[in-house]
């Protein structure tokens, strides 16, 4: 039943899901618009114009001047390495936007730049939203504890439900 273009006794919801280089990470938003879809958002043809809205957030690295050796001229290199991170950005984004597309599913990003853990967490404070979605790389407990987890840190530290997707071995293993 709808009011005034209120669906009644639904909330719209919204949802962010975490996008970097990996195939896990569009393993994880695959899952969401084919699993998630039409308990979250509505059922209309419409790109979800009365459902909810996808944030697809992407954590840039921090360029750091320390980590290579710049002579004269280093002011275009480090240009170019930011040029390089905007364009990976850009096109992880629109393979991420066409699959929303593809289901007719409203979808927004977000690209910040710092540590994806913190980054991640702290974007789900300022935007709020219901669900936070994540990949999962599969890593073993002792790459884990030496690497870390932007999945296990967020799932301990984001302030909304967290949802952890992890893909099926062999997309692991690509």
């Amino acid at each position: 039943m709808e009011s005034g273009g209120e669906m009644i006794g639904k909330k719209k919801m919204k949802v962010m899901v975490a996008i970097d280089e990996s195939e896990g990470s569009f393993y994880a938003l695959q899952w969401t618009l084919d699993n998630l879809i039409n308990s979250l958002f509505s059922a209309s043809n419409e790109p979800s114009i009365e459902g909810g809205l996808i944030t697809l957030i992407h954590v840039q690295q921090p360029f750091s001047l320390g980590a290579y050796p710049v002579g004269p001229g280093g002011g275009a290199v480090v240009e170019s390495v930011k040029k390089a991170q905007q364009e990976t950005s850009a096109a992880l984004l629109s393979r991420a936007l066409n699959m929303c597309s593809d289901k007719m599913v409203k979808a927004e990003t977000l690209v910040v730049e710092g540590d994806a853990k913190d980054m991640i967490c702290q974007a789900t404070e300022q935007n709020p939203v219901d669900l936070l979605v994540v990949g999962s790389r599969g890593l073993g407990k002792i790459k884990r504890a030496f690497l870390g987890s932007v999945s296990d840190y967020c799932s301990h530290h984001a302030k909304c439900p967290i949802l952890i997707v992890r893909p099926p071995r062999e997309i692991l293993t690509k």
